[in-house]
């Protein structure tokens, strides 16, 4: 069972400017996301085959953070027919498997993307995101969520064909208790079986989930969630010891010990 890691980060970002390469509660962002991934290594590395973190990206800054670390990865440059702002970030996480198995004359199984953005991830939910698809057969995929907050059968609402506005799916419930459960993707972590990634069937596929801890996970995609991110960190992090972990690790990395 070879596993391949990926860190797939564009330079720029027109929500939040420079967001993969800022500061975050004292360290550069990637910190975070190489910590989780290095302490999964020393962890469980040797339950599997061969494990790679590979680093598709533009940014030379980001690159720059990431060899501060002395964490090992393989650089694969990001195409510039894959570095646009309507780029499915899949087709790039596709790119780089195919360009990672020609370099490294390896064949992976399974391929684990951790996005720098929703940093707060433990090993826990990297191990449980891969275990939820390597545990069923049919699955083709497994990604990290939360419990949400909302539901379009309750809740959330969109405009219509006639102007007006009523909940996103049809439905008689009259307590929020009776819809069927609905999950946020909190785009934290995606595991991927090669043969669906290669596949192209992006859009019919059988997903598996992991469930990760509710408020803790927020995806930047504005100044306020990267505010709000910073405060949540300090508050779960003092919590919860699994993310105390990979916070005394980050430090590690971030002095380059």
């Amino acid at each position: 069972m070879n596993i391949l890691f990926t860190i797939c980060a564009r330079a720029g970002s027109k929500g939040v400017k420079s967001k993969n390469i800022r500061m975050f509660a004292g360290y550069p962002l990637v910190c975070y996301t190489l910590a989780a991934y290095s302490l999964f290594i020393e962890k469980h590395g040797e339950e599997y085959g061969e494990i790679r973190l590979a680093v598709n990206t533009d940014s030379e800054k980001l690159l720059e953070q990431i060899n501060q670390t002395q964490t090992a990865y393989t650089y694969i440059p990001r195409k510039e027919t894959l570095s646009g702002d309507t780029v499915a970030k899949i087709d790039v996480i596709r790119d780089t498997l195919l360009r990672m198995e020609e370099k490294e004359g390896i064949r992976f199984d399974i391929v684990l993307d951790l996005d720098l953005t929703s940093p707060l991830r433990t090993v826990k939910d990297i191990k449980g995101t891969l275990e939820a698809v390597l545990g069923s057969k049919e699955a083709d995929i497994s990604f990290s969520v939360t419990e949400s907050r909302r539901s379009p059968y309750f809740n959330m609402v969109c405009k219509k064909e006639n102007g007006f506005y009523n909940t996103v799916l049809p439905g008689n419930f009259a307590a929020r208790q009776q819809v069927p459960a609905c999950f946020d993707m909190n785009a934290s972590i995606y595991a991927y079986k090669r043969e669906y990634l290669l596949s192209g069937r992006t859009g019919e596929r059988n997903a598996v989930i992991w469930r990760m801890q509710d408020t803790a996970v927020l995806d930047i995609d504005s100044e306020e969630d990267y505010e709000l991110l910073e405060l949540l960190e300090d508050y779960y992090t003092k919590k919860e010891p699994a993310l105390m972990e990979v916070r005394n690790y980050r430090g590690k990395q971030g002095e380059g010990k």
